[in-house]
């Protein structure tokens, strides 16, 4: 009998166990799906910080979302995501493609002061806009997608981040490593004042650039299917929309940023070489944008090298394009008095 008692014990045990492991198991399995998931890091030295571990120490869902939309942007609102209702960017870029050392990076297009500067006048609507607004331009334009609603999770989730990136990077105002707010945006260059020479910048591309970005400009992809180093042109890079089309954009960027590994202190590239290398890659083909005429409904705040008309001055499409950039500059001074800077 006592015998018995024992085995039915046991086997009350036994089954007691399995129920506690199984709650176990789908209370963490509920808790994972809470948070969004942690992918691999894009192994590139120039897109490296600290900051996906300080991200993930804060146990915070909603800055963990917004870091991984920023530096996996495919895979969380683009072509990679399984639920297509969830794809909004267009292409494989990601965010850091263009907002090096995530988010970071003096002169790199950083992110860490953006949001001091929202709501804020944009030439290219004529309008107030928010940061959501600008979020927008950067899907349907660099990312050739569709907007996100300002609503969604995704985008409140990359607004906070954006935020907390700011608290964060100015903690320690002595820290070398990320811009500060004079360090926004692009660092100006000399543009040479001439036209662009569109067989140098070919020369200057086959010397500093195939290395990462293939001889056909294509890119590199990781193992993981994202790129290591993006696309400059063709179906899966940037649309003629975008910001980066314009040479002096463009030029800009490369100047102290390109290759890999430069800072604005230290440059590789001559101003001569990033002009041309810059009217080389946007003059290759690349998605199109519908509606461009709609931009920058005053046409005197369209920048010079905007590739696409109409515009409030006499010049080619062909000079806004490759430049001479002097007497367009010279044009919009004496006629509307306006100083043209890019």
């Amino acid at each position: 009998m006592q015998q018995q008692i024992k085995k039915l014990a046991q086997s009350l045990l036994v089954i007691l166990l399995a129920y506690v492991g199984v709650i176990v198991i789908v209370f963490i399995a509920l808790f994972n799906d809470a948070k969004p998931e942690k992918y691999v890091s894009i192994a590139v030295p120039e897109y490296q910080t600290d900051l996906e571990a300080t991200v993930y120490a804060t146990q915070d869902p909603s800055l963990q979302l917004g870091y991984e939309v920023l530096v996996n942007t495919s895979r969380t609102i683009g072509p990679q995501v399984a639920d297509a209702s969830k794809r909004f960017s267009g292409n494989n870029l990601e965010c850091i493609s263009c907002h090096l050392n995530e988010g970071t990076k003096a002169f790199g297009i950083p992110l860490n002061t953006v949001l001091d500067r929202f709501p804020q006048f944009r030439g290219r609507e004529n309008k107030i806009g928010t940061i959501e607004d600008r979020i927008n331009g950067c899907l349907t334009r660099s990312m050739n997608g569709k907007p996100l609603d300002p609503n969604a999770q995704e985008m409140k989730a990359l607004v906070a981040f954006l935020g907390w990136l700011n608290k964060e990077t100015t903690r320690d105002v002595g820290n070398s490593l990320y811009a500060t707010a004079m360090e926004k945006g692009l660092k100006p260059m000399e543009w040479p004042n001439r036209p662009a020479d569109l067989s140098h910048g070919a020369q200057v591309f086959d010397q500093q650039c195939v290395l990462c970005h293939s001889k056909n400009g294509q890119g590199a992809k990781a193992t993981e299917g994202q790129y290591l180093y993006p696309p400059l042109w063709g179906a899966d890079s940037y649309n003629n929309g975008a910001g980066m089309t314009r040479l002096l954009t463009a030029a800009s960027f490369i100047k102290y940023n390109m290759p890999f590994g430069v800072s604005h202190q230290n440059p590789l590239l001559t101003d001569d070489e990033a002009y041309d290398v810059a009217a080389y890659m946007n003059q290759q083909q690349r998605p199109g944008k519908a509606a461009l005429s709609a931009d920058f409904p005053d046409r005197t705040k369209k920048p010079m090298s905007t590739p696409y008309g109409p515009y409030a001055d006499p010049f080619p499409i062909e000079q806004h394009e490759l430049g001479p950039f002097g007497p367009i500059a010279d044009y919009y001074k004496k006629e509307y008095g306006i100083v043209k800077v890019k």
